[in-house]
């Protein structure tokens, strides 16, 4: 008997996902030997697409876990409200799910006013990136600052500086917080310019109510800084908002007047 061909292949794949392989090469042999039928190798191939989906969930689960994205309550492209932003070019919006920035190492930036989106929209990027593979990892540009600070004062820059390296997706959020002092401008400097000539999928994203023109003003050494926005904005798509902020929608404003008690009857 030959074994079908569409539940060869599964049973393949799967096995190259579960690092079990080398395992299934004799798996045609063995069918023969045993008088598989058809139905037998495609409920087969069922048990190992199981198996693999289990896998994946799981990597997935770690993933995010790692990420530092919300997972109580996620941001993600499903529940984020396209239908509030407008513009001639809103379809390059929306077709960021579509992950072409990361493979592209293109980077990203969300420029405007708080709640419009910016965060929302940097996180659905990255819970994305991990439900595809891809490791991300979420952080606060004050949270950035205080870790160079910390890896100099514990003499562990290095590592510091490799762990964020790593992701496929690293998202800076709130650039113009906080200001980074000389050697700390030095070490964001390092970073990029190591991801700057990463390997396989790759993207930053950076979100801030600052354009990126005035991002001096919250890093010490110009020319460094320079530097590294040049690297940044090398290839990127930057995202201009503008508008009101989103948030406050749900609330409910209850107006009641106080005076004099009121008077009672028995």
């Amino acid at each position: 008997m030959r074994m079908p061909e569409d539940a060869y292949i599964t049973i393949k794949q799967c096995a190259e996902m579960l690092n079990i392989a080398p395992y299934v090469e004799g798996l045609p042999r063995f069918a023969i030997d045993n008088n598989l039928n058809e139905d037998d190798l495609r409920k087969l191939a069922a048990v190992f697409l199981h198996m693999s989906e289990l896998k994946n969930q799981a990597v997935v689960d770690t993933l995010l876990k790692m990420s530092r994205l919300p997972l109580k309550v996620p941001k993600s492209f499903g529940n984020f409200d396209f239908s509030r932003i407008h513009g001639k070019s809103v379809e390059k919006l929306t077709a960021l799910s579509s992950l072409a920035a990361v493979q592209a190492h293109c980077n990203l930036a969300f420029i405007g006013p708080p709640g419009v989106g910016k965060t929302h929209l940097a996180m659905a990027y990255g819970r994305a990136c991990c439900e595809k593979g891809m490791k991300s990892y979420f952080l606060k540009a004050s949270e950035l600052n205080q870790k160079f600070t910390e890896a100099r004062r514990m003499d562990r820059v290095g590592s510091a500086v490799n762990f964020l390296v790593k992701p496929s997706c690293l998202i800076i959020d709130e650039i113009g917080r906080c200001k980074f002092d000389k050697e700390n401008t030095h070490l964001f400097f390092d970073l990029i310019d190591r991801r700057y000539g990463k390997d396989g999928p790759n993207c930053m994203i950076f979100t801030s109510n600052k354009q990126p023109d005035s991002w001096a003003e919250y890093f010490t050494e110009d020319s460094t800084l320079l530097c590294t926005l040049d690297r940044i904005f090398d290839e990127a798509s930057v995202f201009i908002f503008k508008g009101d902020s989103f948030r406050g929608q749900k609330t409910e404003t209850i107006r009641l007047e106080a005076g004099a008690p009121s008077a009672t009857t028995n």
